[in-house]
């Protein structure tokens, strides 16, 4: 038997890091969120949970951000080549997106909301970072697989 080192685990461990990070916005963005606010009936009972929830879509997207950094600087031949640079560039994105998310936009949302400000503006915003986030999650994921999964060839009957 064969023992494998830690960095020839990395390959799988990135993939399982992008797709629990896709599947987690995809959970709670898409299908939580919506829940709460159609069972609940009131914008000031949901509200409240909604923003703890992506509260944790942005703290998900900091830990995955940074795992998915240390593989693509770390743990590939070269991290400067031409498939990591636009994968790094995304990750950092998705990164500041949760930043402004949970550092700008969710404080603006509770001051609009106890205020009467524009409200619509901010939701509209956030949601906007919200999908930054997934989307770089899913692109990460896809890249990540690409070459792994196999396409096969349409055939012809």
């Amino acid at each position: 038997m064969t023992r494998s080192t830690p960095a020839a685990h990395w390959p799988r461990i990135a993939v399982m890091v992008a797709a629990l990070w896709w599947g987690a916005i995809t959970a709670l963005a898409f299908v939580a969120v919506p829940m709460l606010f159609a069972r609940l009936g009131s914008p000031a009972q949901a509200g409240p949970v909604a923003a703890a929830l992506f509260e944790v879509v942005c703290q998900v997207t900091w830990g995955a951000a940074a795992l998915l950094l240390v593989f693509y600087v770390r743990f590939r031949p070269s991290p400067l080549d031409s498939k990591a640079v636009p994968a790094i560039i995304l990750l950092i994105l998705a990164a500041m997106s949760a930043v402004v998310q949970a550092g700008w936009v969710a404080p603006q949302i509770v001051t609009a909301r106890a205020s009467g400000g524009n409200l619509q503006l901010w939701h509209s915003l956030g949601s906007a970072l919200v999908l930054v986030q997934w989307a770089a999650a899913g692109v990460s994921l896809w890249w990540l697989t690409r070459g792994v999964v196999p396409v096969s060839p349409r055939r012809e009957h």
